[in-house]
């Protein structure tokens, strides 16, 4: 069974897929995308297209990265369950607590999906957000846009971090592992590229991550 067909007929995905910014070059940067993508080299395809702003091909990269992530998870909600995941781990070393900084200022330690709950709420909310993410032709991003990036990309990591530490054997179990990998890879060299995650952050799957960056 594919992954999109498990999603769809289990219906455990968190949120409507995201479009990208329709008032910006979005859509033309989309297709640059999904073309290089398809041609199966992705260190090609992360990089910055000639000519183009570094802060749209941020944009729609970060709206892309967040629709996979919310895909891949959707498949485990069925299995990734406050009983089985009472805490957002990767692997024994590792705990991520959650705060916004807003409404959670403190951070909490809540179960696994709580967290991606949390998470995904959080990162959707700055994805509507014009001032942040703009949708008009020519409007400008914010000072801090790439400190933004940098959280969201930081966090869905976590996400990743989480899968291979405690579900990476359902995953082998429904066949979906190398959609996992490849999905993973393009995340990695993407920020990577752009400098977006901290060494240290990286650490719970370094073995990975240093395999793909060097590959």
């Amino acid at each position: 069974m594919s992954l999109f067909g498990l999603v769809s007929r289990n219906q455990k995905t968190f949120r409507p897929k995201k479009s990208t910014p329709s008032g910006s070059k979005g859509a033309q940067l989309k297709n640059h995308i999904d073309a290089t993508l398809g041609s199966g080299n992705l260190r090609e395809a992360v990089k910055l297209p000639p000519g183009e702003d570094i802060n749209e091909w941020l944009a729609v990269n970060t709206v892309d990265f967040f629709n996979q992530v919310n895909i891949l998870f959707g498949t485990l909600t069925e299995f990734c369950t406050a009983d089985n995941c009472p805490t957002m781990t990767a692997g024994p070393r590792y705990e991520y607590r959650w705060a916004d900084g807003v409404t959670i200022k403190k951070p909490i330690e809540v179960a696994a999906p709580k967290y991606v709950e949390y998470l995904m709420d959080w990162i959707e909310s700055y994805l509507d957000n014009e001032t942040i993410f703009p949708q008009s032709l020519g409007a400008p991003f914010p000072s801090n846009f790439r400190d933004v990036v940098k959280t969201i990309f930081k966090r869905l990591f976590r996400v990743y971090a989480h899968i291979y530490h405690s579900h990476f054997q359902m995953i082998v179990s429904l066949k979906e592992e190398a959609h996992l990998n490849t999905c993973f890879k393009h995340f990695v060299l993407f920020t990577w590229e752009f400098h977006l995650i901290d060494k240290a952050e990286l650490i719970p799957l370094q073995d990975l991550v240093e395999s793909i960056i060097q590959f």
